[in-house]
């Protein structure tokens, strides 16, 4: 099931494919088994939206209403649980927001390079996608409050299928309200070959690789910052584990699954 944190990381490595078909990567895997609210002073797990456990102000411990008592050696890894769960949301913003931001580039190279600054294409793409990633920036309000959990954020998948949708929709569109611009401005490149179609596939040709190449230079910190950021979910993970054989009282609450499978080259 998707999370939040889970569908940042494939945004970034959409923005990147031409990168990771080059070179060997961390994908994430990433599973909530219940529901994750973090707000300024608390964050509260539960199951079936019934509360299991509040760790308050990041170093209080708390089940059914009552404080539980910890060691200091508990008390520290309660508080580094705590403040690395909240060290990742922002994070998340930041890659998915950067990823929108490279679509954006994208979209101005490509349409710049056949139809020249400010065309309608370029304009119209730029505007829906900008209109996107205000809707982004807005749900991870500095000061808002966050719900997580195995359908993702806020109880909806944010970055699912109608996200992507979205996206696809504003490009189809824009093309299909662009085809004439798009028809004269082929015409004109196949003019400037001199009719020749191998002298106008070849230019083409080269004209994609060099978008591709500029993107996936531009894609690659991306993708490793969505490497780290799955490499600090797994650690997350990993002191749940140890608070769950710490703390008797949390020993049932497994509320994080994080892993990461190395990918072979393709060829």
């Amino acid at each position: 099931m998707k999370t939040l944190i889970a569908t940042a990381l494939i945004i970034a490595s959409s923005a990147s494919y031409a990168h990771d078909n080059a070179f060997s990567s961390d994908s994430c895997n990433v599973d909530l088994h219940g529901g994750i609210n973090i707000n300024a002073k608390e964050i509260t797990f539960s199951k079936d939206k019934s509360p299991l456990y509040t760790i308050a102000n990041n170093e209080i411990l708390r089940i059914n209403g009552e404080e539980v008592p910890l060691s200091a050696s508990q008390q520290s890894l309660l508080t580094e649980y705590s403040n690395s769960i909240r060290t990742v949301v922002p994070e998340v913003k930041s890659i998915a927001l950067d990823a929108i931001d490279l679509a954006i580039d994208g979209v101005n190279l490509a349409f710049n390079e056949l139809l020249g600054e400010g065309n309608n294409v370029s304009s119209e793409l730029t505007t829906q996608l900008t209109t996107i990633r205000a809707e982004v920036d807005r749900e991870f309000g500095q000061h808002k409050e966050f719900y997580i959990d195995e359908e993702g954020f806020s109880g909806k998948d944010f970055f699912g299928d109608d996200f992507e949708q979205r996206i696809e929709t504003a490009v189809e569109s824009t093309i299909k309200n662009s085809l004439g611009s798009l028809m004269i401005a082929l015409g004109q490149e196949m003019l400037f070959s001199g009719g020749d179609m191998d002298a106008f596939e070849s230019k083409m040709t080269n004209f994609a690789e060099q978008i591709e190449h500029e993107m996936e230079t531009r894609a690659a910190g991306l993708e490793k910052r969505g490497d780290a950021l799955c490499q600090a979910i797994i650690a997350i993970d990993e002191m749940e584990a140890q608070l769950q054989a710490s703390i008797d009282a949390l020993a049932g609450y497994n509320m994080i699954t994080a892993s990461a499978k190395k990918k072979h080259n393709k060829t």
